[in-house]
């Protein structure tokens, strides 16, 4: 709750959380799981028993793939992130969940430094995700994924 607060008073929504033994390691958005685009390799932590294996989180990892987007399950530093931004190279950063779907991320707050995502506006990987599972869920895109049943 503290780090919350921490995060509302630096104008930020919600915390990246960083692994527990280094404080090195990007692994959740608040209680979403984290995306990283960075060149064109969309990165996201791996399931080693700290991360929610959420179902919204396999979702955007098949349709990436389906999409011929590299996605990578692997381990992430915060100053591979922070560098990354510095030199034009992160194109986007967002959350996946079940409530949100999909939420982007336009600003990353670092070391009391803002670090700016892409242009600061919702990436158009991050839209797209959205509009699909979204359009999925509620039936206004066709369902080729074959994730629902109709009741």
């Amino acid at each position: 709750m503290k780090a919350q607060k921490n995060a509302q008073e630096m104008g930020c929504a919600q915390v990246l959380w960083l692994d527990a033994v280094e404080h090195s390691y990007v692994e959740e958005i608040g209680t979403s799981n984290a995306f990283f685009m960075i060149d064109d390799e969309v990165i996201t932590a791996p399931l080693l028993g700290t991360i929610l294996p959420g179902v919204t989180r396999a979702s955007v990892i098949e349709l990436l793939k389906k999409w011929g987007v590299k996605v990578s399950e692997r381990q992430l530093r915060i100053g591979d992130v922070e560098q990354a931004a510095k030199n034009g190279r992160l194109k986007e950063i967002f959350a996946s969940g079940t409530a949100a779907v999909i939420s982007p991320v336009g600003k990353l707050v670092f070391k009391d430094k803002s670090l700016i995502v892409g242009n600061g506006d919702v990436g158009e990987l991050a839209q797209k995700l959205y509009d699909t599972l979204y359009g999925i869920q509620t039936g206004t895109v066709a369902d080729d994924m074959n994730w629902t049943l109709e009741i």
